[in-house]
């Protein structure tokens, strides 16, 4: 089976990636691994134009298609946002907008493979698991029109800096061990 770790932040080597990176060690004896980040990608915002409504396709000619190559190899996905603001990132944002002609709200939609389960992980500077929460909402929401199963979720409060991921390592393996 494959699993496809996203961090979803723009910044590569921050406590988002540190935090990936333990998921990536933790599942890599169970699955294939493939772990990318959102700033590893260059794509434009959403024009707006609703051609996909029609076509399923998006006008645009990006990026936004090798994630999605990658979103079709993986079995498993887990998408790690920090918060910007109490949401997503503006680039994971960006991207979810993006997935417009997968999105099963309107017909022709284009789709990939049935059958994915997605794992969301939230962190935040502050001590208020609500923020962390809107932030997987957003996740989950993005994968319920994307027709991924939404399986788990994990919030993480206080931490700031890369530094501040390795007291909830343990927290994130016992998370692990349900994927």
């Amino acid at each position: 089976m494959n699993a496809l770790i996203m961090n979803c932040s723009p910044v590569k080597n921050g406590a988002t990636a540190e935090i990936a990176g333990i998921i990536s060690w933790r599942l890599k004896e169970k699955y294939n691994i493939i772990n990318i980040c959102i700033d590893d990608y260059s794509f434009n915002f959403c024009k707006g134009c609703r051609s996909c409504h029609n076509t399923a396709k998006c006008v645009q000619h990006d990026d936004v298609d090798k994630i999605i190559e990658q979103y079709e190899w993986a079995d498993i996905i887990i998408s790690v946002a920090p918060s910007y603001w109490a949401d997503v990132p503006g680039q994971f944002k960006a991207f979810i907008d993006r997935c417009t002609p997968w999105c099963n709200t309107h017909e022709p939609h284009a789709a990939i493979s049935k059958g994915k389960k997605g794992y969301s992980v939230a962190l935040r500077t502050g001590p208020s698991m609500r923020e962390c929460d809107r932030i997987i909402d957003t996740i989950e929401h993005f994968y319920g029109h994307m027709e991924i199963e939404c399986c788990g979720r994990l919030g993480l409060c206080s931490i700031e800096h890369k530094d501040d991921v390795e007291s909830r390592k343990a927290e994130i393996v016992d998370f692990c061990n349900n994927i």
